[in-house]
Order: C-alpha cells, then structure tokens, then sequence
C-alpha cells in the first residue's frame, strides 16, 4: 500500500480509567516514530472538541521528552478530555451538517490519521466516521483503540483500564473482607461494583478465593436475572454458617420482572447513547435486607475510585494499554483502517501469560457487548467459577507506581 503522509489526531471519549492516559502516551509514541505522520494533535474533549477546532499540538509537549510521556503514562483520568457526544445517523437531520464539518477540519489541518480512544460507544463513532469517509472518498486512516474498565468490547481478550480497576477492586475488598470480619454481631455488607450490562468487574472482586482464600460469599453479575427471594435464601445460609457475609453485586443487576433495582435512582432516565442512568443498587438491596432479615447492614457503593485508583494500578494493564495505543500508530502508517485494535492473548495451557498486539473489522465491534461467559458463572447464579478467576488473575499482576511528592501522587496535566 501506498504511504500516506498527513498529520494526525487523536482523541479519548467515554468514561476515565486509570490506564487511558497509558493508551494516549503510546498512540503519541508510536505516532512520532511514524515517518509518515507529521504533525499530532490532540482533541480536546473528543470529537466535540474536534467539531470545535479545540486542537493542542502535542509534538511542542512531548517530542523529545520521555519524562513526560512517562508522567502521562501513569496518570489517571482523560487529560485531553472526554465526552459522550454521538455523532449522527444518515437518517437524522444534522448528520451531512456533523460530517461535512469534520471533513472541511480535517483538510484544514491535513489530518490523515483518526485515533479514537474508547469503549463500545466510541466504537460507534468511529464506525460511523469510517463509513463517511469511504463514501465520500476522503483519504485517510481511522483506528479505534480499546478502552473500558467493564471489559465488555467484543473481539479483544480484555481491555485497556479493565485489569486496572479490577486490581482496585479485588484489593478493596480484601480490606472490606478483613474489616467485617472482627465482629460477632450478624451483619451483611453489599458492595456495588460498576457494571451495567457486563460483570467482569463485579467477578474481580472474588479474586481473593484463588490468591489468598478470601472473597465475598455471594457474588451477582447481571448476566443472569436476579431472583429476590433466592437473594434472601443465600443470604440466610450465609448467616447460618458466619455472622458476617460480604456480597458483590453489579450495579446493572435485573430483577426477573426485567426492571433494574435502581433505574431512575439517579435523579435521570438515560444518558445520551440511551443507557439507562443507574444508581442505587447497592442501597436498594440493603434497604431490602434490612425489611427481610432485620439484622445489621450497610452498603459501599465503590463508585468512581474503582476507575481512577492509580495509586493500586496493574503493571500489566499499563503496559499492555501504553503497547496497544503504540501499535495502533504503526498499524495506521502500514495501511490499516477502519479497524479497533485489539489485545490477544498468547500463552497456552499452563505457560506464563503473554500477549499480542492485533486488529478487528470495526463493524464486528461497535455497539455489540462482550458478556460474561454461562460457564463462568455458578450453576445458582450467586458466584463465579475459578475457571473465570484464572482468566482474570494475570490482569491484575505488578504494580505501577505514580510520581510522589510530600506523600502525594504528582499527576500530568495539559493545563499546568
């Protein structure tokens, strides 16, 4: 295939995690290593920022200087910025508007390279801007780059921010595990995990069993429908055996009427892919237990923390996000396009965990979720396998450390 010369961009969309910034320091590497491209800017707030010419030129920032790739590596949280703005369909009447304003930018600033950093709705959108450039025949090579701490893309083996948070999440509830235990008093404490329609993150938390012989006694993922009156029954085995039982639950989890326990709780019915807001499960539940068993309770919703700790990220997250996003530049340069870049995973059976490098027909990717497999998950639906837990366990492993000063992380920002 022909080189193409240009300039690129790149942009981070959807929710923060601790490994994005990972993702963005290696698409900005592997970019500068590219003979081809030119000049590299960076949107802010994603394409809304793009649609408003709200560039920053990130060669002035980071051409020649590791140090500051490495900070931006370690730091949590979008810096460019993020949004959740859905671009149009041919069907809705601002979409020749919306596409013809990104071609007229692209053009003004000889922009042949589109990195777009996100999970399954970002997916969407560079789905959506490959479509348009292939039909009115501008030139130029779009790359979606995996991101989502709920590890539900279809077509990578896990994703970018997922081994992070599940980290986060399985040592929290270790220290949860450990603090409810000192008391003979029966109690039940509920964590919420995020989750909406995939639990992979709520499956972490039970990591403990296979490590150090600790985990939550109930674990529900919102793959299967959530039965409350089975709910109750677990939990009174539970208490029968020890006075304090620990459950993850999925913020996402579905009654068997098919209704979320916390739809609407967040004051909002939808954000703006349409996703139903949800909050509340875990205080919903303890409310519940509270009417049902009368017995001490408390919930934890984990909330934000779980995608932001970078304090407890995983080494192979990092590098693993910072090696996907450095791939994805030099794939564009040979001539990719219109792909997602995904992670695969290399080991056989009983060899240490490795992984590669590879890419995906955007279109088998956008707008599908990934779900936790049947067999990953207990036959009453209360648990999940050791058979999930090994597939989870290397996601997690090493340690990467941000910057201290005075006994404070130091962090990257664009706007220092």
């Amino acid at each position: 295939m022909a080189q193409l010369y240009g300039n690129a961009v790149v942009g981070q969309s959807g929710g923060p995690t601790t490994a994005i910034n990972a993702t963005l320091a290696g698409v900005i590497a592997g970019a500068l290593e590219c003979s081809a491209i030119g000049k590299i800017y960076g949107m802010r707030n994603g394409i809304e920022g793009l649609l408003e010419e709200r560039l920053i030129d990130l060669n002035e920032i980071f051409e020649g200087d590791a140090d500051k790739l490495e900070a931006l590596k370690r730091t949590p949280a979008a810096a460019l910025g993020s949004c959740r703005k859905k671009l149009p369909t041919p069907d809705k009447s601002d979409y020749e508007k919306t596409f013809e304003k990104l071609i007229e930018i692209f053009k003004k600033y000889d922009i042949r390279y589109f990195f777009y950093i996100g999970g399954n709705d970002s997916m969407d959108t560079v789905a959506k801007l490959s479509e348009y450039t292939k039909v009115c025949g501008y030139e130029m090579r779009i790359i979606g780059v995996p991101k989502t701490v709920d590890n539900d893309l279809k077509g990578t083996d896990h994703t970018p921010g997922f081994g992070s948070a599940a980290k986060f999440v399985s040592v929290i509830m270790q220290e949860i595990i450990k603090d409810t235990a000192v008391y003979t008093v029966p109690a039940v404490t509920i964590v919420e995990v995020m989750g909406r329609d995939a639990g992979w993150l709520t499956a972490s938390a039970a990591l403990g069993r296979i490590v150090t012989g600790e985990a939550p006694d109930l674990v529900y993922l919102p793959e299967r429908e959530f039965d409350v009156e089975e709910f109750i029954a677990d939990l009174k085995a539970c208490l029968k055996k020890k006075p304090n039982v620990v459950v993850a639950v999925s913020e996402g989890i579905q009654c068997r009427e098919g209704q979320s326990i916390s739809t609407g709780a967040s004051g909002r019915d939808v954000d703006a892919f349409g996703h139903k807001a949800l909050s509340g499960t875990g205080k919903g539940l303890e409310m519940l237990v509270k009417e049902r068993l009368g017995c001490k309770v408390r919930s934890i919703e984990l909330n934000l923390p779980q995608r932001c700790g970078a304090h407890i990220a995983s080494l192979c997250d990092i590098n693993e996000s910072f090696g996907v996003g450095r791939a994805a530049a030099h794939a564009a340069e040979q001539g990719v396009s219109r792909e997602m870049m995904v992670i695969i995973r290399n080991n056989g059976e009983g060899e240490p965990y490795s992984s590669v490098f590879g890419h995906m027909d955007i279109e088998l990717i956008a707008n599908k979720t990934r779900l936790v497999p049947a067999h990953y998950i207990n036959e009453r639906g209360n648990n999940i396998t050791d058979e999930c837990l090994e597939y989870l366990l290397p996601l997690i492993e090493g340690e990467c450390y941000p910057s201290y000063k005075n006994g404070l992380p130091e962090f990257f920002s664009f706007d220092k």
